[in-house]
């Protein structure tokens, strides 16, 4: 699909009045939402993108590769299939990023179901000035990186190994490294990253600030032994939006869908049923055709 400044690689399934898009996490790609596309389509028209930088979407030489730029190109893609307003269910980085499209445009938006969602770290900021330096360009030149190191980075994203089938492992580093071979492909995972670690917590325009603002009904699912995004991120969260729901799954770690998806397509499913109604025609449409 093409849109303003990029081509978005999508899968689409399912002819249900409601939109649901699902936005992937950091070094992913519209499949590890795959077996999410199958649990919603019975009711609803699923779309699972490539956030531009990721997947088979293109890779812009200039791209800021931050919460913006994605929540930006996520607005293009439903104005050029002329969806109004849609369900979105973000794991990771994409939850961050459903985020975003929540808080610029809260009349394009139904519900947001977030998946271990990345937030602006609170703690541990202490190399933000050394990362700042860094430039995620270099990430351009050739380096190794093995299959094997990329299986163990994607099983240390699991809880128990047995809620998941090996071959998952073998699949997602295959992927990952047949994209990881393009040097723009390798900048925009090093550009976001670093957006990631970089954004401001606390101040007018800091993240945990910002959320106070977001108006629209939003899903929180945790997992118990995340490491990426710990589980005590929902403590924050309840202070902030208190009416907000939070569940956090037992033995489970960084990718929800994946690791205990009939746990988790339940919660989204029955979020997106009950709240959707209520949501539906509450706010006004603001244009995204300037984003």
């Amino acid at each position: 699909m093409r849109v303003k400044g990029a081509c978005i690689s999508s899968l689409t399934a399912g002819s249900g009045p409601e939109h649901v898009i699902l936005i992937h996490g950091l070094g992913g790609g519209k499949s590890s939402f795959y077996e999410t596309v199958s649990a919603l389509t019975p009711r609803h028209t699923v779309h699972a993108i490539d956030l531009p930088g990721f997947g088979a979407s293109s890779k812009p030489l200039r791209g800021a590769y931050d919460a913006d730029f994605f929540a930006r190109h996520v607005l293009r893609f439903m104005d050029a299939l002329s969806i109004d307003r849609a369900h979105l269910v973000g794991n990771s980085m994409g939850g961050r990023v459903a985020i975003e499209v929540g808080l610029q445009s809260p009349g394009r938006t139904r519900t947001l179901s977030l998946l271990a969602p990345s937030m602006a770290w609170l703690r541990g900021r202490q190399w933000s000035p050394l990362v700042r330096v860094l430039r995620p360009e270099l990430a351009a030149l050739p380096h190794a990186l093995s299959s094997e190191q990329v299986r163990r980075r994607f099983w240390s994203m699991i809880a128990n190994p047995h809620h998941v089938d090996p071959a998952v492992g073998d699949v997602a580093a295959d992927e990952f490294l047949r994209t990881y071979r393009d040097g723009m492909a390798r900048v925009a995972f090093f550009k976001a990253a670093r957006n990631i670690y970089l954004e401001k917590p606390s101040g007018t325009d800091g993240f945990w600030t910002r959320l106070g603002r977001l108006q629209r009904p939003a899903l929180f699912v945790w997992g118990s032994e995340d490491r990426l995004v710990p589980a005590r991120f929902s403590r924050h969260v309840e202070a902030i939006l208190p009416d907000a729901p939070q569940v956090v799954l037992a033995e489970c770690g960084h990718v929800p869908q994946v690791e205990l998806p009939e746990r988790t397509h339940e919660l989204i499913g029955a979020f997106i049923d009950n709240s959707g109604a209520r949501a539906a025609g509450e706010l006004p449409l603001t244009a995204s055709g300037s984003a």
